[in-house]
């Protein structure tokens, strides 16, 4: 069966930090470019942070950068999210994917396999 579970949501107050793991599987998963995407109540699904399949390219959107890390482990087929400094504007529903090529890339019609979501909320 396929599954991306995301965990590691939860309610946190502006400036902390979450680390958001997306475990993966039925998958195959070290050959394929993974990302983390975002949606907020009322807005369109929106590209947080990609990442290749052996690592060594990361993206990310231009409101993160410096603040989001994204990383993997091929071993133990997960994904991270590591997130720092949050804002109340980062409040979303966290969303992981995987692609069908190694490369990642920033839309969101470009992954096929998609998790249920995980809920980060920040209060100011």
């Amino acid at each position: 069966q396929v599954q991306l579970e995301e965990s590691g949501g939860g309610l946190v107050q502006a400036g902390d930090s979450l680390r958001l793991t997306c475990a993966v599987t039925g998958l195959t998963f070290n050959i394929y470019a993974m990302a983390w995407f975002r949606q907020a109540p009322g807005k369109e699904r929106d590209f947080v942070a990609g990442i290749d399949w052996d690592g060594s390219n990361t993206y990310y959107a231009d409101s993160m950068k410096g603040r989001f890390t994204i990383s993997r482990d091929n071993n133990q087929n997960t994904v991270y999210l590591q997130m720092n400094s949050l804002k109340p504007e980062d409040t979303a529903i966290y969303y992981c994917a995987r692609r069908v090529s190694g490369t990642a890339r920033t839309l969101a019609s470009e992954y096929p396999y998609w998790g249920q979501g995980t809920q980060v909320t920040v209060s100011s």
